[in-house]
């Protein structure tokens, strides 16, 4: 069988170029027929994911109504049938509207598309649609002659995107105990940035991609914490790896194949009843901020400028001060008792001072609780950050890369670590203005000596106790993802990234995935 695609040739003129033989994917062209023979939990694990949110919406709309109705009948001394009847007429309007707007959204989709997602990521659209479905209570009420408070109105739209939220959170925490909620997941290629990928995988089982195997033709070897895991063929395997292992997600990471190849792959893959994501090039320029923008149908990817607006640091900056010193009065107990234990743990100052390097490679002095004996030699650390710079390094026996020495940590010191609260004398820092709540990691000065030129993007903004690297990998990540990350968040920088991420932030750390 002959696939023809259309090429463009060296002299600008577009041309044909026939494709024949499996290698070119010919039999990926398969009948719908083939793939609805294919026993999968996809379909079901898809099904399960969009009826727990829609449940969760529902429910959570009920109670907001039923709730600020009753509230608000009691308060004026109403009867229990005039509380019932409001409930249920704020319930007529807002359920249908409800299901027609997330419909139209696309709500219930986006988690079979995007693993990684959370209820920060519902927070806009949940806002809008509860905001559009007021006016039209508001509307509805009006023609009907209601009598609606504006004390019920205000009720409705904060308990309804509250209890919408809340309930989205226990969904999604009960469907991803489920067995279905995992999809088995092939990579294709094998090269240094699908073995990349490959890695964060198997280092973030909370996404519920497990990685089945790699597929290319010319693999590279195999990285260290890799090991073990399998190439099973080439990409004209595809259908029936996809059918062997019963695999629901295709990942397209970079390979040797030419463009228009890799293009008939993409479009053969689309008979096959997976979801195919794909790794876009020049991905070490991409941030979380990225919008995508067209030009007569040509999808253009916008980088954000990579310096902040000064009203945007003002109030970066406002912020700053304000939860900083909020913080420290409110914590001030917990100041005092992590202070004393410290002290009766090992003999030392109660605070461990660091010099590090915080906006445009300023140093300053980093405060932390000290979590470990005092004159602790610091060249294991040093040629340990040398040693995970490198993307082959395997993670350490714990399956983080980072560096184990319960010989100098003290044994209150370790619990600190587990909870992170040896890092609360940095609000300090951030009311002194050498730090921000949310930003890059504060690197050490020996640490940019194995710095790649784009990492330095790090030192555009001020360093942060918490940041993108901190919330999504901590230390499952090799030294050069982690500068990946940081460097990231510093071209990306806006205050609603900060937001998410602060947000996002204490989920991280109850995880207990790791400290820095």
């Amino acid at each position: 069988m002959d696939v023809r695609a259309t090429v463009r040739q060296g002299d600008g003129q577009a041309g044909e170029a026939v494709l024949d033989g499996p290698r070119h994917m010919t039999d990926l062209a398969v009948r719908r027929s083939d793939t609805n023979e294919r026993t999968t939990s996809a379909t079901q694990g898809a099904w399960q994911r969009r009826r727990a949110l829609m449940l969760a919406d529902l429910v959570g709309l009920v109670a907001a109504c039923s709730l600020v109705a009753s509230v608000t009948a009691a308060a004026r001394e109403a009867s229990v049938l005039e509380a019932l009847g409001a409930s249920l007429f704020l319930v007529a309007v807002m359920l249908p509207l409800w299901i027609g707007l997330t419909t139209i959204y696309g709500l219930y989709r986006r988690d079979e598309q995007r693993a990684s997602l959370t209820v920060t990521d519902d927070i806009v659209p949940v806002v809008v649609i509860v905001s559009i479905a007021e006016w039209a209570i508001v509307v509805a009420a009006t023609l009907t002659s209601a009598n609606l408070p504006m004390s019920l109105l205000v009720g409705l739209w904060t308990a309804s995107i509250v209890l919408v939220l809340v309930g989205r959170m226990v969904a999604r925490a009960v469907v991803r105990q489920r067995a279905h909620y995992v999809q088995n997941t092939l990579i294709v290629g094998a090269g240094d940035i699908g073995q990349l990928l490959g890695r964060k995988l198997v280092q973030h089982p909370e996404l519920g991609l497990r990685l089945v195997g790699f597929v290319d033709e010319d693999p590279k070897a195999m990285r260290k914490d890799l090991a073990g895991t399998a190439v099973l063929g080439a990409p004209s395997d595809l259908q029936r790896l996809v059918v062997e292992h019963n695999v629901q997600r295709i990942v397209i990471a970079f390979s040797n194949e030419p463009h228009y190849r890799q293009l008939e792959l993409v479009h053969a893959l689309r008979a096959l009843d997976v979801q195919v994501d794909l790794v876009p090039r020049l991905f070490e320029a991409i941030g979380p901020a990225v919008d995508v923008h067209y030009v007569e149908g040509l999808p253009l990817v916008a980088l954000p400028s990579a310096r902040a607006t000064g009203l945007s640091r003002a109030f970066k900056r406002m912020i700053d001060i304000v939860v900083s010193g909020l913080a420290l009065v409110v914590l001030s107990p917990l100041f005092l008792y992590i202070a004393w234990r410290v002290k009766r743990s090992s003999d030392g100052p109660v605070f461990f001072r660091q010099e590090r390097l915080g906006e445009n490679m300023k140093p300053f002095e980093l405060l932390k609780f000290r979590t470990m004996e005092v004159d602790t030699d610091d060249r294991p650390h040093r040629e340990y950050v040398r040693s995970i710079m490198d993307t082959g390094q395997a993670p350490a026996a714990n399956n983080l890369y980072k560096l184990d020495r319960p010989d100098a940590i003290t044994g209150f010191g370790s619990w600190l670590r587990r909870t992170s609260l040896d890092e609360l004398p940095q609000l300090i820092n951030v009311l002194r203005g050498e730090m921000s709540l949310v930003g890059p990691r504060p690197c050490l000065a020996y640490e940019s000596d194995l710095f790649e030129p784009h990492h330095f993007d790090r030192f555009l903004v001020p360093a942060g106790m918490t940041g993108l690297w901190q919330v999504t990998a901590r230390a499952r990540s090799t030294f050069k993802e982690a500068l990946d990350l940081d460097a990231a968040y510093a071209r990306d920088w806006s205050l609603g990234l900060d937001l998410r991420l602060m947000l996002q932030t204490p989920v991280a750390v109850l995880r207990s995935r790791g400290t820095t």
